[in-house]
């Protein structure tokens, strides 16, 4: 047996392990570069001040006496997950009150609930505010199901823009005038993005983690992709679109979870231009639960796979746009960013390469779970078009476990090392299995 293991060993499992670390330097050095690339492009906007503001004309709405509130665009805020910060967030917005309509979706099925949502919306209705409570008997499509509903009402045919706030966005009174401008007079643009402020960043170490990883998404995905590309995936919340451009694009799909992804890569591949504003900013909540963000996690990785899968051949075969954007959705939008950053962080993560310590290791935690998520997506999965929305606010839920062999496992080849190796590496792999551990029995948050 000593034999037979010793031939296996050379002729089998050391060949492939070999390949197996081969590959990994090559994933790596790829997402390396496409990182630095991020950076260059954003230490150019930083260098030469070029904010959207210089790129695209944008002028202030102009006051018409004669004209009395013609001269401002008709707007529509649709509400899909429903929360009451939102309602009044969005209710308090600086805008001609004839030329705005907020739609709250409901497809609740707590009585409770719907007579809460009922009683909000009755309370701005008396304050003069055009707010429609539309309700639908059904939850098919989940999310993107909702807001299909809500565009196919009469009176959303009057409406030029389209602006979409999930349950814990607040955005500040101005921020239809800040954005609207941008696509008043920039007829090519599409989408206008805003950036999200995370007002519980500091409540424990999972939301801390979650804020620095968001904020290179930001920082670098978002504001490189708007820069150079002027194409980037829409972030599903606090951003208005061109009505006309979705229409043309087919409007709202549900057949991903990414509903906001997939509208983004249609638009994009008519030659409609996004642009995201780094200044504009709007309060949301992040999940504080380590099962909710497990959950959001799965999503977010899930989802972009399975679009991936479903959309590559569509933007081959594209002829609206140039060659270039093409390569840069499949190859940096999709591939690098969305399917080869959840394999690769089994061993680290782009969005964390000048992080240390515990944070490094829990996202090393986590890339087990995006992992699987992308291969769901990838491979359609059974659960692939599974939606749990993503609970905050202080929820009570039950952390899930991770797998308890995970830490076991790790910790039983840092002690092998110790005793038999003749390297450090029982340092790395003792600190990754207390990241397994204290993750999996939920300590990193609320």
């Amino acid at each position: 047996m000593y034999i037979m293991w010793n031939f296996t060993r050379s002729t089998l499992i050391v060949p492939v392990f070999t390949c197996l670390v081969a590959l990994c330097f090559i994933i790596s050095f790829l997402v390396s570069i496409e990182s630095v690339y991020m950076n260059l492009v954003i230490l150019y906007v930083k260098l030469f001040d070029r904010k959207p503001e210089k790129v695209y004309k944008w002028e202030k709405i102009k006051e018409d006496m004669e004209l009395g509130h013609q001269n401002h665009p008709v707007v529509l805020i649709q509400i899909p997950i429903v929360f009451e910060l939102s309602i009044g967030a969005a209710c308090r917005l600086m805008w001609p009150s004839d030329r705005l309509i907020v739609q709250v979706l409901d497809d609740s099925t707590d009585p409770d609930i719907m007579e809460l949502i009922s009683m909000e919306c009755a309370k701005w209705a008396s304050r003069d505010i055009n707010i429609k409570y539309e309700r639908r008997d059904n939850i098919n499509g989940y999310k993107a199901g909702a807001l299909k509903h809500g565009m196919r009402h009469i009176y959303v045919k009057q409406c030029n823009y389209l602006v979409i706030f999930d349950s814990d966005f607040q955005p500040e009174p101005d921020y239809l005038q800040r954005t609207i401008p941008f696509l008043i007079h920039n007829p090519e643009l599409a989408l206008v993005q805003a950036r999200w402020k995370l007002v519980n960043a500091n409540t424990c170490l999972l939301t801390r983690m979650q804020e620095m990883s968001l904020n290179y998404h930001f920082m670098a995905e978002q504001q490189s992709g708007s820069t150079r590309h002027a194409f980037f995936g829409f972030n599903g919340t606090a951003g208005v679109w061109r009505i006309a451009a979705m229409e043309e694009a087919g409007g709202w799909k549900d057949r991903t979870t990414v509903e906001d992804m997939d509208l983004a890569v249609r638009v994009g591949l008519l030659g409609w231009k996004f642009v995201f504003i780094n200044d504009v900013e709007v309060k949301s909540e992040l999940p504080s639960q380590f099962k909710a963000f497990r959950f959001q996690q799965h999503r977010w990785s899930c989802g972009p796979a399975n679009l991936f899968r479903k959309m590559t051949m569509e933007i081959i075969h594209n002829q609206r746009v140039k060659i270039w954007k093409k390569f840069y959705v499949i190859y940096s939008f999709f591939f690098l960013r969305k399917i080869i950053i959840s394999i690769r962080s089994l061993s680290s993560s782009t969005e964390d390469h000048n992080l240390h310590s515990f944070t490094f290791f829990f996202y090393c935690v986590m890339a087990m779970h995006r992992t699987k998520g992308t291969l769901i997506g990838l491979f359609e999965g059974g659960i692939v078009n599974e939606w749990v929305v993503t609970e905050k606010l202080g929820d009570s839920l039950t952390t899930e476990l991770l797998p308890q062999w995970s830490w076991v496992y790790i910790l039983c080849c840092a002690w092998y090392d110790f005793f038999y190796g003749n390297a450090i590496l029982y340092l790395y792999l003792l600190m990754q299995a207390a990241a397994f551990l204290i993750s999996g029995v939920g300590f990193v948050g609320t």
